[in-house]
């Protein structure tokens, strides 16, 4: 699943917003409840971002010309931390759900050991933000948390053993 899908609802939609139109489309309460559910009983075993930036052009348009998808990497983590917040699953399930779990599933070797080369984000649970999505470093600005509160942000990202990412802010 995706953090949108445990924590918006069709609701998001109203108003025929394009930021909240995906696929597939969001759902109930209920529908959201039962996601987290799962997430909590390990039968959903990964979160993955679904990300997928759209330019303005494809966005701000009628509805049913929208593209769907939303900007999902710039949020994902803080809204898997909201998890936590809430004692839906651990912090070390959030990880496992995050990380570990999908590189057991492509069969790739990420773990941290000797000989293995960085692969690895450093996050900062404490950090306070509110989501502007005109400062995101995709290209995409569509995303439904625009203004939100959130807590817990990625400040660092190595792959390959070379920093991609560094956003030391505390």
């Amino acid at each position: 699943t995706a953090p949108h899908y445990f924590t918006l609802t069709e609701d998001a939609v109203c108003g025929y917003n394009t930021n909240a139109k995906m696929n597939p489309p969001l759902r109930s309460a209920a529908d959201r409840d039962a996601i987290r559910e799962g997430l909590a009983d390990g039968t959903i075993d990964v979160i993955a971002t679904d990300h997928a930036p759209h330019s303005s052009l494809e966005k701000d348009v009628e509805f049913d010309m929208a593209a769907n998808g939303i900007v999902g990497l710039e949020t994902s983590v803080s809204l898997g931390l909201k998890l936590v917040e809430e004692r839906i699953i651990s912090l070390t399930v959030l990880i496992e759900k995050m990380s570990s779990n999908p590189a057991r599933i492509l069969h790739l070797d990420k773990s941290i050991k000797k000989g293995n080369v960085a692969d690895i984000t450093i996050i900062d649970t404490n950090l306070s933000y509110t989501v502007d999505s005109n400062s995101f470093f995709s290209l995409g600005r569509n995303t439904p948390f625009n203004e939100w509160e959130m807590k817990g942000r990625a400040c660092l990202a190595m792959v390959g053993g070379k920093i991609v990412f560094e956003n030391m802010i505390s």
